[in-house]
C-alpha cells in the first residue's frame, strides 16, 4: 500500500473510533449534552466524564508527540502556532458555545449523528456548512490574514 492510502486509512480508522465513543458514551443525543448545560435544573453530569476523557488522553498524546521525530504517516507534526486570546477568539467560542447550547451539537457529534437519519442533525449540519461558507465568504474571504 502507498503511504496516500496508508493516511486515508489511518484517518478513517481515527474518525470510525471518534463516532464509535460518542455513540458509546451517549453523546449523539442533543438532550443529553443540553442537560449538563442546564447547571440550574436537571444537571446530567455524563458529559463531565467524557470530557476528563478526552482531556486525559489528549494530555497523554501530546506527551507522546514530543518524543516522536514525526508522525507515521506525515512529513511533520500539524500543531497551532497561535496560542493568542483575542477577541475574535472569544467571540467565535461565545457562537460555538450558544450553538452547542441550542442545538446540543458539536461538530463532531453532529457528523456521527448523522448516521441515526434523524432531522436534526442533518439541520444543525446544514447550517454548520452554510456558517462556515459565510465566514469563508464575508469575514475572512480568500487572501485575507483574518481566516
Amino acid at each position: 500500500m502507498t503511504r496516500p492510502l496508508f493516511r486515508i486509512l489511518a484517518a478513517l480508522a481515527c474518525g470510525a473510533l471518534f463516532g464509535l465513543g460518542l455513540a458509546l458514551s451517549g453523546m449523539l443525543d442533543p438532550a443529553r449534552v443540553q442537560g449538563f448545560l442546564d447547571v440550574t435544573g436537571a444537571w446530567d453530569p455524563s458529559l463531565a466524564f467524557v470530557l476528563g476523557g478526552a482531556v486525559a488522553t489528549m494530555f497523554v498524546g501530546l506527551r507522546l508527540i514530543r518524543r516522536l521525530p514525526r508522525p507515521a504517516f506525515d512529513t511533520r507534526f500539524h500543531l497551532p502556532d497561535n496560542r493568542a486570546v483575542d477577541r475574535r477568539l472569544v467571540l467565535g467560542s461565545a457562537i460555538f458555545g450558544a450553538g452547542w447550547g441550542l442545538g446540543g451539537f458539536c461538530p463532531g457529534p453532529a457528523i456521527a449523528a448523522l448516521s441515526l437519519g434523524r432531522p436534526e442533525p442533518l439541520l444543525f449540519v446544514a447550517f454548520m456548512l452554510a456558517g462556515m461558507v459565510l465566514h469563508d465568504r464575508v469575514v475572512a474571504p480568500p487572501g485575507t490574514l483574518a481566516a
